[in-house]
């Protein structure tokens, strides 16, 4: 249990939030000898367990070695460099590493990296509230449910798209952009080897499924589904057939099975905030924007605005210059755009109608000619491979 703060408390920056976003921030101002608080509603093996994207970009992974944040991920995480794609029209591979910019994805589930962070923030002596509820930020000031409050010089929200740091600067007349993808997904957690060499994105006209190795063990499967569906409806018979059929395993080879450990459903949304703070709030993270997970970019967002809002507040807290704050929205927001950007572009690509009408067997034309063209053309291959892995 961390510190419980009493009434009146203060710190240089109070973090809401122990997620990817709050606990890279807290430790690049540790680093920096800055003062910081986080506060997290959830216990701490909450916060450890809960299973989430593993693909961390080249950009990420350098920021956690530039700031020895990558003990863990040295240890444990596999370089990936290739995809493949599935359809009627067969298989083929993208060695995504000799392409665009030549980088490269490390896979290392969420959870391994949240640990590590946590860790290390508590080993460079920061404070940790767990089961702090916060249900107000007003000018610097953080007040729990249980009724402490925090003062900081500024704080940042990395609570989350539904978190209160985003719903005060929304209230302050913030607007948002979003857009819904109209896709669903049923997230798969099994406890089974991966089955694929690569990453697996398959096209199929009963929907999408996605194979995303996680570790030796356990591999993350994504069913593309009808929006509303209940995740109780799948049993474990019912999601392997599935993913055998769309995977087409009797043309490229059987499915590792085992237990299913979690199932979810995720409704493919994305948004951004005009901007990502003002005066003494500022976001990062899924409160600043939350992205649909069609090319993983979310931790990778996260990482990126964790860094840039980092080298603001420390510019602001120790030379009294908020430069580096006005700024932080035009130095995250075209890179954000970006990211957005291709994650739609790979949701179009993924995701075909499913109805037999005229304009459904149009859209599937379409969705096989851009397949078609990532298959034949170089110049589309460099294209997505810099936008792949790139942030």
């Amino acid at each position: 249990m961390g510190k419980r703060f009493d009434s009146g408390a203060r710190t240089g920056v109070v973090i809401v939030g122990a997620g990817p976003a709050g606990l890279v921030l807290g430790n690049l101002l540790l680093d920096q000898g800055i003062d910081c608080v986080i506060l997290e509603r959830r216990r701490r093996e909450a916060v450890e367990g809960r299973a989430r994207a593993g693909f961390l970009a080249a950009h990420s992974v350098r920021v956690l070695a530039q700031h020895g944040l990558d003990t863990g991920l040295l240890a444990r995480g596999r370089t990936h460099r290739t995809c493949l794609f599935r359809s009627e029209q067969g298989e083929f591979t993208l060695d995504y590493g000799e392409l665009g910019r030549g980088e490269v994805h490390t896979v290392y589930p969420q959870q391994e990296l949240v640990r590590d962070l946590l860790a290390e923030y508590l080993r460079r002596g920061g404070e940790l509230r767990f089961g702090a509820e916060v249900e107000e930020v007003s000018e610097g000031r953080v007040r729990s449910r249980d009724g402490s409050e925090i003062t900081g010089r500024y704080v940042a929200g990395c609570d989350g798209h539904r978190g209160v740091a985003r719903a005060t600067l929304a209230a302050q007349g913030t607007r948002t952009a979003r857009w819904d993808h109209g896709v669903t997904w049923l997230a798969v957690l099994a406890e089974a080897p991966p089955s694929l060499a690569a990453v697996g994105y398959a096209l199929h006209a009963r929907g999408f499924a996605g194979h995303m190795a996680r570790t030796a063990t356990v591999t993350r499967y994504y069913l593309q589904c009808p929006r509303g569906t209940d995740p109780a409806d799948w049993s474990e018979d019912r999601i392997w057939s599935e993913l055998e059929m769309r995977l087409r395993t009797a043309e490229f080879g059987a499915l590792k099975q085992g237990p299913v450990l979690e199932k979810t459903v995720v409704d493919l949304r994305s948004d951004v905030l005009d901007s990502p703070g003002a005066g003494r709030l500022w976001l990062a993270g899924d409160a600043a924007g939350l992205i649909s997970p069609s090319a993983a970019k979310g931790a990778n967002l996260a990482v990126l605005q964790a860094e840039r809002l980092a080298q603001a507040l420390t510019l602001a807290l120790t030379r009294d210059d908020e430069s580096g704050l006005a700024r932080y929205a035009a130095d995250c927001l075209p890179r954000v755009w970006r990211a957005h950007e291709f994650s739609h572009w790979m949701s179009t690509l993924l995701h075909g109608p499913t109805a037999e009408d005229a304009e459904a067997r149009y859209g599937r034309a379409l969705q096989y000619a851009r397949l078609d063209s990532l298959r034949t053309s170089r110049t589309h291959q460099d294209f997505f491979a810099e936008n792949y892995t790139g942030i």
